[in-house]
């Protein structure tokens, strides 16, 4: 018998011979057939070529096997690499993922949400940008786990998969003084920033303190963002208060390689005249001339991790716990060790 539209599970039934109620039992791993009975009704969904539809199946089994994603720039190196951590794990468990560019706007964020209720997903991954209360409660409303990648939530009852930033900053500056810096500047996006802005300025600070060097509000220099063209900025901005510094810490990659770019057209050679250590460890950091030493994340894993744990709660229906993610200092070129004489001897 040939079907010139999509099977449906009712030709299924009737093809083998059976009910409805069968098919759907041995599509959803249920019991009351016998093992001859589950392999011929296999074998005729084969030869039809029928795909059971997932949203009907999720009526059956409360599941879509299904995940939303909500990134504010799909296209940024970062997103990448955490996306691809994500579906590495969710394809090894057979569930789809929906991937929603907010671009940051809260009105498209909303927009998603209610498409993503519609689809009926399982879970959500919220990555990279503020989980604010009203996303919140309408995810509540939703009924789905949740849990936060490299973000920052305005309530403290959601789990979240990051690395931590206060403590990687202060790596970072750590890692310019051991070096025998002394007169370290930073550029940054806006403080008010909770996620990347603040934590990260704190950090700087702290191992300003810790090290008993001058803590000069007006050496943390920002623009609008963390991008190429805030770097610029910024760094301007800082060349022009304070020129006399011999590192840079920026609190992302792009904002350090804007800094390597616009000294370079300054005349201003790095590592010779000015160290820089960036932020994140994209791609970009080895692409940069000098190549970029950086803090490193690890996005695919932490991707992964959240991936795993957002399925376990699907699963088991049970709240979830955050993750901190281990950082690494990624050694390149861009740094200056003050602390060597001419011939390589301490």
């Amino acid at each position: 018998m040939r079907h010139l539209n999509r099977p449906t599970i009712k030709d299924v039934a009737r093809e083998a011979n059976v009910s409805i109620a069968t098919v759907s039992r041995i599509l959803n791993k249920g019991v009351g057939y016998s093992e001859k009975t589950k392999q011929h009704v296999l074998e005729t969904i084969e030869k039809m070529g029928y795909h059971p539809n997932a949203v009907a199946r999720g009526l059956i089994n409360k599941k879509t096997d299904s995940i939303g994603v909500l990134f504010p720039n799909v296209s940024g190196l970062i997103s990448a690499q955490i996306l691809q951590g994500i579906e590495e794990v969710a394809q090894s468990h057979g569930i789809s993922v929906i991937v929603c560019n907010t671009d940051s706007d809260h009105k498209k964020t909303m927009d998603y949400l209610t498409f993503l209720q519609e689809k009926q997903v399982d879970g959500l991954l919220f990555i990279s940008q503020l989980l604010t209360k009203d996303y919140r409660e309408f995810i509540k409303k939703m009924g789905v786990p949740i849990i936060t990648i490299s973000a920052f939530s305005e309530t403290n009852d959601v789990p979240h998969v990051k690395v931590d930033d206060e403590a990687a900053s202060y790596d970072a500056v750590r890692y310019l003084i051991e070096k025998g810096h002394t007169d370290i500047g930073m550029i940054s996006g806006p403080p008010t920033d909770p996620l990347a802005g603040h934590p990260r300025i704190q950090g700087y600070k702290r191992a300003l303190r810790e090290a008993d060097l001058p803590l000069i509000e007006t050496k943390v220099t920002w623009h609008k963002g963390f991008y190429f063209e805030d770097g610029q900025v910024a760094f301007q901005k800082l060349l022009k208060s304070h020129p006399s510094i011999t590192a840079l810490f920026a609190a992302s990659d792009e904002l350090a390689i804007s800094a390597v770019s616009s000294a370079y057209h300054l005349g201003i050679r790095v590592p010779h005249q000015l160290s820089v250590i960036g932020y994140d460890d994209t791609k970009l950091a080895k692409m940069s001339i000098p190549p970029l030493t950086t803090v490193s994340q690890p996005f695919e894993e932490m991707g992964a991790q959240a991936t795993k744990k957002l399925i376990d709660s699907i699963q088991s229906r049970e709240p979830n716990t955050s993750l901190t993610m281990p950082h690494r200092i990624a050694e390149r070129e861009s740094v200056k060790n003050r602390m060597a004489a001419p011939n390589g001897h301490v």
